[in-house]
């Protein structure tokens, strides 16, 4: 069954093509690496992965693991989910996008920690990577997390006040959080920023074996997450300033669910 495109339209096709392009490209210069780390060429292992001066291989394979992220978020962003409210904006394109990328991100982890598992508990050959790695993406999948609960705006509310409001005290209460949002945010930013800054430029490491960079990278998006969360918070309140609240929170029922398990019911009677 053919989806409808939600922002693509006649670019689903290219993105489609690209992003298993650069996925077969990955596989390939990923099955080159293990052939050197196996055979006679030079063994590049997960220490060289960040540490890639010097190496065009890798600085080839990491553009090609890049690119087939981009590629699969951007892809997979162009459907929504039954319960997913349909983007009214280009922020909410953008937390859509980078959603999926967290999606992916979460089969990377399970894939880190069960290399782990087996490599620790079958072979007795634990890694000095797979803990750091995995706290590297869940991270930014923290992160990505909150920009993506508040464009589907599944957020703490309390409906019981809410929709006893006047409309006007609605959109007033909007705009109060709206407003403390943006404080937080600034106040965050104000506060962190020097600091963020400093473990960029220096690309601070963890002090680990591996020593990745996980300060020098996580402490700046945590940043540029809040500053995402902000500006998210804003479009929100533009999109809902004229809707009902009962339309704001239609979708806690999810259709799909009642309909399967009337079906559910109705074939076991």
């Amino acid at each position: 069954m053919k989806t409808e495109s939600v922002w693509l339209g006649p670019l689903r096709g290219p993105v489609k093509l690209a992003m298993i392009g650069f996925m077969g490209l990955t596989l390939a210069l990923y099955l080159w690496l293990l052939f050197g780390h196996f055979g006679e060429g030079e063994a590049i292992g997960m220490y060289e992965m960040v540490r890639p001066a010097g190496r065009p291989v890798v600085q080839l394979m990491i553009a090609a693991l890049c690119g087939t992220l981009l590629f699969t978020s951007l892809y997979l962003s162009d459907r929504v989910g039954n319960i997913e409210p349909q983007p009214t904006g280009p922020m909410d394109i953008l937390s859509l996008v980078l959603s999926r990328l967290a999606m992916v991100g979460i089969v990377m982890t399970v894939l880190v920690m069960f290399y782990e598992v087996v490599s620790r508990y079958v072979f007795s050959r634990p890694t000095l990577w797979a803990n750091e790695l995995s706290l590297w993406i869940a991270s930014f999948l923290f992160l990505l997390a909150g920009l993506y609960a508040m464009q589907q705006r599944s957020h703490i509310r309390i409906y019981v006040i809410y929709d006893q409001m006047p409309r006007w005290m609605r959109k007033a209460s909007d705009t109060l959080s709206v407003l403390l949002i943006l404080g937080f945010a600034f106040a965050l930013v104000w506060g962190g920023y020097n600091d963020a800054e400093t473990r960029f430029l220096r690309m601070e490491t963890f002090g680990t074996a591996w020593d990745p960079p996980l300060p020098g990278t996580v402490k700046p998006f945590l940043l540029i997450a809040i500053i995402l969360v902000a500006v998210q918070a804003v479009s929100n309140l533009i999109a809902d300033w004229n809707r009902e609240a009962a339309d704001l929170h239609a979708d806690e029922i999810d259709q799909t669910e009642v309909e399967t398990i009337r079906r559910t019911l109705e074939d076991r009677g």
